[in-house]
């Protein structure tokens, strides 16, 4: 089954803070044509110089947030939530137009972007979308923390955490990517982080526009956000939400099973890097993921193409 590109019917514009930044940042999500790929654009620096693909080789930093940059050393952070957003939307085509350096952080979670989203509309593109199979496991590790990409029929995303703080301590989930699955289970989980942690940061000149209002804050085994938590096990559902936008750095949806063990950007993207880098452990498809329930799994048919325009 062959599925269509899809890009915004119209363009949606917001203003939000910056999470380490602290400033005002205002961002608009555009219309793309056909293989543009997720595009960021800064309005604040020269026009030659203002694109910056979404890509896994155009991170340049993996510290506290995902940042991308080009190669005139442009750059904007905190990209995860919105790439998320776009992957768990089905958005192949957008440009993200953001007067500064960061995207809003706005309330820590992928649900306002979400939401932006659904207010430009969703238009079909004629051009089939672009998948990465997987076709064997590809696993990278870090200490106790590793991240696995396995095959499989469908686009999946399971996480396990490990906290020595009791009020979190040991949480796992496991999502299948299908039938508005990120909107229903993922894209309200909001991003956490420890009370100390925070005023450090804030000491090193980052989380400038960190608060309770965009983050989960615990002091010790407090919450100190007065609602609570929005899931029971908010904390793992975020970090999956992460590995989503994470994962959508590789230029195309993932047909296959990802499994991630306390894993957070660095190692998801050192895991792009090793997928992408072995010409055997993946292929592009035009086949869009179906459930199958044959004892030898589906039949895809697989192609190599040239990177999209946007490598």
């Amino acid at each position: 089954m062959l599925v269509n590109q899809k890009t915004l019917r119209n363009s949606i514009s917001c203003t939000g803070v910056g999470l380490h930044g602290g400033y005002l940042i205002n961002m608009s999500l555009k219309p793309a044509a056909v293989d543009t790929g997720i595009l960021f654009r800064r309005t604040d620096v020269a026009a030659d110089i203002a694109d910056i693909p979404a890509r896994h080789n155009t991170v340049s930093d993996l510290v506290m947030c995902t940042t991308i940059e080009n190669e005139a050393g442009v750059k904007i952070a905190t990209i995860e939530h919105l790439m998320a957003a776009l992957s768990g939307c089905g958005i192949d085509n957008v440009i993200v137009e953001l007067d500064g350096p960061e995207v809003p952080v706005m309330d820590g979670s992928s649900a306002p972007f979400v939401f932006l989203i659904e207010c430009a509309d969703v238009v079909e593109q004629e051009a089939p979308r672009r998948y990465i199979r997987i076709l064997k496991d590809v696993t990278v590790s870090d200490g106790k923390a590793s991240a696995t990409l396995s095959p499989g029929d469908n686009i999946s995303v399971s996480f396990e955490i490990d906290f020595d703080n009791t009020r979190i301590g040991r949480q796992n989930c496991s999502f299948s990517m299908r039938n508005g699955t990120f909107k229903k289970e993922l894209c309200r989980a909001r991003t956490f982080g420890f009370l100390g942690e925070f005023e450090k940061l804030k000491s090193l000149g980052l989380a400038k526009g960190g608060s309770l209002e965009n983050a989960i804050v615990l002091s010790g085994e407090d919450i100190l956000n007065e609602e609570g938590l929005r899931y029971e096990d908010e904390f793992v559902r975020h970090k999956a939400l992460d590995a989503v936008g994470d994962l959508y750095l590789a230029g195309a949806p993932i047909i296959g099973q990802f499994y991630g063990l306390r894993s957070g950007h660095a190692l998801n993207n050192r895991l792009l890097h090793a997928l992408l880098a072995d010409d055997e452990a993946w292929c592009y498809t035009t086949e869009a993921p179906v459930r199958v329930s044959n004892v030898g799994g589906a039949h895809w048919p697989s192609q190599k193409a040239a990177a999209p325009a946007t490598a």
